[in-house]
């Protein structure tokens, strides 16, 4: 699919000579003058990437930027700022993805702008990984959007402080967790939470997970240090 590429400006010939580089690179590129119409365009033809000028007779590209990210449009932008390089640090604290200074090489703009749509696209691939990852140990499945864990048979209930645990031991095989370092990974290295809370959600899991609570086969004891999760649900030996 060819990448759709919007590029803002009011230097008609800037915007012709960068068309043409752009076009000969395999993208699609559509120009505007100004930027009053700049959420209108979007709607009706959004592209994968906007280049935007700073300022544009008088008109700050600033503000345009700030108007698209406050209505919720990610859309990525490289801003095209002035030599100052406080312009570009202001431009990327308003929501640009990149900034590169005028006058620029179309060729460090073209090497900026497949950054940031690599960068995005790693992004959204691993939101959606995340996003719909689904867990599996022993007879179970945890699904991480869903917040639910199944068997085969049954779909059980759990607290939202059960899933947050067994969230945590599920992304953790195999490795001893302190009570402490449970506790920082529930609630954050500030938090005054005691060990007996962790103790008390460890029992109520294995409750629903174990068939036998009192010999745990997935969430093992580790004399004087803590926990261990075990995905395959091996017999313990001397853990607890």
């Amino acid at each position: 699919m060819t990448t759709q590429i919007l590029v803002v400006d009011d230097d008609v010939e800037l915007l012709g000579s960068l068309a043409d580089f752009l076009g000969r690179e395999g993208m699609a590129v559509s120009v505007l003058h100004e930027v009053k119409s700049l959420g209108e365009h979007i709607e009706r033809n959004p592209p994968d990437l906007i280049v935007l000028d700073q300022i544009m007779h008088g008109v700050n590209g600033l503000a345009a930027l700030s108007t698209l990210r406050a209505a919720g449009n990610t859309v990525p932008v490289i801003l095209a700022s002035g030599p100052d390089d406080m312009d570009r640090i202001v431009g990327l604290e308003m929501g640009a993805d990149d900034c590169i200074g005028k006058p620029f090489n179309p060729r460090e703009l073209l090497a900026r702008m497949r950054a940031v749509l690599r960068r995005r696209t790693l992004s959204a691939s691993t939101a959606a990984r995340e996003k719909h990852e689904v867990l599996g140990f022993g007879p179970f499945t945890l699904d991480l959007q869903l917040r639910t864990l199944k068997t085969e048979s049954n779909r059980l209930t759990l607290s939202a402080g059960e899933f947050a645990l067994l969230k945590i031991f599920v992304s953790h095989p195999m490795r001893t967790l302190t009570r402490e370092r449970l506790l920082e990974l529930l609630h954050g290295p500030e938090d005054d939470h005691t060990d007996r809370g962790v103790d008390v959600q460890v029992w109520r899991l294995r409750r629903l997970l174990e068939a036998d609570p009192s010999a745990p086969r997935f969430i093992q004891t580790v004399r004087s240090h803590g926990y261990v999760f075990v995905p395959d649900g091996a017999q313990p030996s001397s853990t607890h």
